[in-house]
């Protein structure tokens, strides 16, 4: 028997045609560690302001995801598009120069009362559009060196924007996501040899002829923070104790006292590893790396099952953007990088870059709609890095 069609079959079909495209457990996996973050910030404040605004937040990047998983993406392979994209977001990096607000000496957000944006984790995301554009086009060609360089003038715009706001961190992992997508392009490894020995003696000339010797101080101390614990190390020091102290198992949740007794600075965004880690131990470290490596190999499933070069480019640019995010802020947490102040996914304390991660995995939401099937992959091969999968 047919029936006529009603509303709730209109929405119910609405239903069906978007959600079964979402990977339920990558979603899973990262509301998960937004969660976690979430409880690590309850267990310090009083008033627990920072859980409030992350609950509020994480709402609205729900939603946002939702949204974002809608559309299907193919626009972005228009060369206008992607052109536009970049250029809006160095516009925008060269504005915080003008109107931006200053926080903790940095320059590097707009302050629009209620609360303040960071374009800098768009602008990253931009410029993942932009080299998967890029390399979808001239991947057969990557041996040749000017689209290593040109690729690398791309990078090194925002790199410079972003480093003189200053913020050094994230100019890494901008350029940590330049690296990655050359290597998964296919570089010739002598190509990256040379740049590598160009950096080195670029470096070696500054520190022997370039550098006076309280800069060279500065740098050692910014390479070595531990090696001035009463004053530019205090903060990688007590990172180093809190992560410590959490043993096997972890004080328990509210009970770390490097955090809650503020030894701990910055412990909601910038050392948020080191508060969790110190209150749910080592146990609770391997479950959170447990999360994040669900998080980084679902994406790469949906990138090798892409239908196209730049999908599949596309969903490896955000996989290295999330990594690089979780090695470096890992890193600076037990004292083997320097302090630079970067966020760890879906867990740090703020808006934009939370915003920013949920729109990159609904990206990745409207990528998944058009792969193919791993039956299907099976009688094929992808490019992925310069392999072949089959």
């Amino acid at each position: 028997m047919m029936f006529p069609p009603t509303r709730f079959s209109a929405i119910s079909w609405g239903t069906r045609s978007i959600l079964p495209n979402v990977d339920w457990v990558l979603l899973t996996a990262a509301v998960a560690l937004s969660l976690l973050g979430l409880v690590t910030m309850h267990s310090f404040s009083g008033d627990n302001i920072f859980f409030e605004r992350q609950a509020m937040w994480i709402g609205i990047a729900l939603m946002v995801f939702m949204f974002a998983s809608i559309p299907e993406y193919r626009f972005l392979r228009r060369t206008q598009v992607v052109v536009a994209l970049y250029g809006v977001a160095v516009v925008v990096l060269a504005l915080v120069f003008i109107f931006g607000d200053i926080t903790k000496g940095a320059q590097n957000r707009f302050d629009v009362g209620l609360f303040a944006i960071q374009p800098t984790d768009l602008a990253t995301l931009a410029l993942i559009v932009l080299l998967a554009k890029y390399f979808t086009r001239r991947h057969i060609e990557i041996a040749h060196i000017r689209h290593v360089l040109v690729s690398g003038a791309y990078t090194f715009v925002l790199c410079a924007l972003i480093f003189f706001q200053p913020d050094f961190g994230s100019a890494i992992i901008v350029a940590a996501v330049w690296l990655g997508m050359v290597l998964i392009a296919g570089i010739s490894w002598r190509h990256l040899l040379g740049l590598f020995l160009v950096s080195a003696i670029v470096g070696v000339g500054l520190w022997t002829y370039g550098f006076a010797d309280y800069q060279k101080q500065r740098i050692v101390t910014f390479l070595h923070p531990l090696t001035d614990i009463r004053g530019s190390g205090y903060n990688a020091y007590q990172s180093t104790v809190a992560v410590g102290s959490g043993e096997v198992f972890g004080k328990g949740v509210g009970y770390g006292t490097q955090s809650k007794l503020r030894f701990l600075p910055e412990y909601q965004s910038d050392f948020i590893f080191a508060a969790y880690a110190e209150e749910w131990g080592f146990v609770g470290v391997l479950f959170l790396f447990g999360l994040y490596a669900i998080v980084i190999i679902r994406i790469l499933l949906i990138a090798a099952h892409s239908v196209d070069t730049f999908d599949t480019l596309l969903g490896v640019g955000i996989a290295i953007l999330f990594l690089a995010h979780l090695i470096v802020h890992v890193g600076m947490n037990i004292g083997l990088l320097p302090v630079t102040g970067t966020t760890i996914p879906f867990m740090s304390y703020g808006g934009s870059h939370l915003l920013t991660e949920y729109v990159a995995l609904g990206m990745l939401m409207g990528i998944r709609r058009q792969g193919r099937p791993v039956a299907q992959i099976k009688d094929k091969t992808e490019f992925l890095g310069g392999y072949q999968l089959s």
